[in-house]
């Protein structure tokens, strides 16, 4: 029994013993593998081609640092609409006896687009004349009288109410008389209609739609972290799927608060429309320019490596990879502005940042150049 244990012991012991053996070789691999990337080795020394520097170099890309002026857009989506839209309908019930628009067609402000049956109005209107002149007669003759002494102040008053009571109702039959006939309140084009002649309508009833189409309204809502950076009479730049023109407008309303559920501003903007090129309803794609920054350093996205004190990049110094520790700014797709960090005329390397390490030996290739030694940079004033 003994001797049982002892031998299963002795097998796990030897198991652990290789399993121990191979983690350690594994390690020994990685850090000499890490040693001939970074350009180093065994037994080699930091004054020959040991050490960080030592080794071939390395072959990346490559950006010369340059002043530009940049301007800071957004791209959005929005939606057209017309200036003025309204669903046409009859405030009264009534047949319908006469439709004076053509269908699609423009129109202009006050003009008659339908006519509702009014000859039970128009009874009623020469009734309440009737009614009014009479009263207009004794209100006259109560006044004559009244100037001789023949009646009261009292009896007058009550004459001259009559005949106000008379006029008021004139005025109210003349106002329902009104109403069978519905006019454009505004010039624009006329959509399709949806009665027709002989049929009775209510204000329920939809006519037709009209719109006013020049100029359109530009609706979009932007982040609140632009807020403080979009005025009234801002240019908007914008495109739509049914046209590769690109149109323009200017904001002209903001909202004055942000939206809790979305965290957007609302905003709206004003586009000429002569043509009529520009539907309401369409989806419009929005350049929004922001602010225009001038002679600032902007960098590919990809030389940008985060560290624990913020953002650095690598730059090439007489032939070497050096570290910088830079303060980004403002970032698009695929550009960065460097607030801080770099100067103009260094080389900034864009690739090969996962093998770089400081004082690497660097070989680069500056974009639409061949590849050359980024020593021979140092001929630049500026270059370090």
């Amino acid at each position: 029994m003994f001797s049982h244990l002892s031998s299963s012991m002795k097998i796990k012991y030897i198991i652990y013993t290789l399993l121990a053996l191979g983690l350690a070789y594994l390690i020994y691999y990685r850090i000499t593998e890490n040693q001939k990337i970074s350009g180093g080795g065994p037994g080699k020394g930091a004054a020959g081609k040991g050490g960080p520097g030592g080794g071939p170099a390395l072959a990346v890309d490559g950006i010369v640092a340059a002043e530009t002026n940049f301007n800071n857009a957004i791209e959005i989506t929005g939606n057209i609409e017309a200036n003025e839209s309204v669903m046409l309908k009859s405030e009264i019930s009534g047949l319908v006896t006469g439709i004076y628009f053509k269908e699609g067609s423009n129109v202009s402000a006050g003009a008659t687009l339908v006519s509702i049956n009014d000859q039970d109005i128009q009874a009623q209107l020469q009734d309440a004349l009737t009614k009014e002149n009479l009263s207009a007669t004794s209100e006259n003759r109560a006044k004559q009288l009244l100037s001789k002494g023949a009646i009261s102040q009292e009896e007058y008053d009550v004459a001259l109410a009559n005949l106000k009571s008379f006029q008021s109702q004139t005025q109210l039959v003349r106002a329902q008389l009104a109403k069978t006939k519905i006019r454009a309140p505004f010039s624009g084009k006329i959509g399709l209609r949806q009665i027709s002649n002989g049929e009775y309508i209510s204000p329920a009833s939809n006519i037709a739609t009209l719109m006013s189409t020049n100029p359109v309204k530009i609706n979009f809502s932007i982040p609140e972290k632009y807020a403080n950076q979009i005025k009234v009479g801002s240019t908007v730049k914008f495109k739509t799927d049914a046209s590769s023109k690109e149109y323009q407008g200017k904001v002209y309303a903001i909202e004055p608060g942000i939206n809790q559920q979305t965290r957007t501003l609302q905003i709206r903007a004003l586009a000429p429309n002569p043509n009529q090129e520009l539907l309401p309803g369409s989806f419009a794609k929005i350049n929004l320019a922001l602010e225009q920054l001038e002679k600032v350093i902007l960098i590919p996205s990809e030389a940008i490596i985060p560290v624990l004190k913020g953002k650095m990049v690598y730059i090439s110094k007489n032939g070497k990879a050096e570290q910088v520790i830079v303060d980004a700014g403002i970032r698009t797709a695929d550009k960065v502005v460097i607030n801080s960090g770099l100067n103009v005329g260094d080389t900034v390397l864009t690739t090969g940042a996962m093998a770089l390490k400081p004082e690497s030996n660097v070989k680069v290739r500056i974009q639409g150049e061949k590849t050359k030694d980024s020593t021979s940079k140092a001929t630049s004033p500026k270059a370090n």
